[in-house]
């Protein structure tokens, strides 16, 4: 169909106000710019002819409420552009406290020279922590095995495939070796509470990455039990914490044996990572 660029917009914006779209504007500028395989910034001229003659169906998706990320297949996190698809969870600004906090824990960066990354999804963690740690190579696990090649493709997008190696397992079973820097954004939701999420976490984000267990700590209790034997002397856990669960998953952690270093909140306030060192006493529940 061959309309102007501000019709194509007027009408895309009103199509997701009335599906209850938030920052319908923005959208509707990256729905067209996909539909035309332009940039957003090439929008500029509202009497511009065009023929978006894929439009009609990303904007479907999207007033279904599919993460405008899937349907854009691509997500920034931290400096880098990352593709994501269904198979993983779609990278959050809020887990960039883990990489700040990993940071702030070896500012001589030249130590870490063995990353771990549990649940690695699209990889974002594991890659953006090699794009600073840059003598150190990783691992990146996930159950996934649609995920783990979706990482593997950022990994080689990113130039760090020399440097990163993907794997297909549970946490860290059957893994040799020690690692200075470990880190995961595990499963935290509880089962429960899942079909409340907004629908388009609920609905489309893959519940493997999600669901937690009845209490949302089922992820952090299989990491825990594995982290003293995968962590160096001297190094550092990072994991990732849902609303309300820091007293929780440093009480697991001391069960463990690991000593809770310090809780970092992100951006919003909240309590976002914690870190975690070995040496700590182990104690009984």
């Amino acid at each position: 169909m061959r309309e102007t660029v501000g019709a194509a917009l007027r009408r895309t914006v009103e199509a997701l106000v009335e599906a209850g779209i938030d920052g319908a504007q923005h959208e509707a500028r990256l729905l067209l710019a996909h539909a035309l395989d332009r940039p957003p910034s090439s929008l500029v001229d509202r009497d511009q002819a065009i023929e978006a003659d894929g439009l009609e169906a990303l904007l479907a998706r999207r007033v279904a409420h599919e993460p405008m990320a899937y349907i854009l297949g691509r997500q920034g996190f931290w400096t880098l552009d990352l593709a994501v698809t269904p198979a993983t969870l779609i990278p959050r600004a809020d887990s960039e406290t883990l990489i700040e906090a990993a940071l702030e824990a070896f500012p001589d960066r030249g130590r870490v020279r063995r990353i771990l990354d549990l649940g690695t999804g699209s990889g974002c963690l594991l890659l953006a922590a090699l794009s600073e740690f840059t003598e150190a190579a990783g691992v990146g696990v996930d159950i996934s095995q649609d995920a783990a090649l979706v990482a593997l493709m950022n990994a080689r997008e990113c130039g760090l495939a020399g440097r990163a190696a993907l794997l297909v397992g549970r946490w860290g079973d059957a893994l040799a070796g020690r690692f200075d820097l470990v880190m995961s954004n595990p499963p935290y939701i509880e089962t429960g509470d899942i079909a409340g999420l907004m629908p388009e976490v609920a609905r489309h984000e893959p519940r493997l990455a999600l669901d937690g267990g009845s209490d949302g700590l089922d992820a952090y209790r299989a990491i825990l039990e594995r982290l003293p034997a995968l962590l160096v002397p001297g190094g550092r856990a990072f994991l990732e914490l849902g609303a309300g669960q820091a007293a929780a998953v440093g009480t697991l952690a001391e069960q463990a044996g690991m000593r809770v270093e310090a809780i970092r909140p992100d951006l919003g306030g909240h309590l976002r990572a914690i870190v975690l060192s070995p040496g700590g006493k182990k104690r009984l529940a």
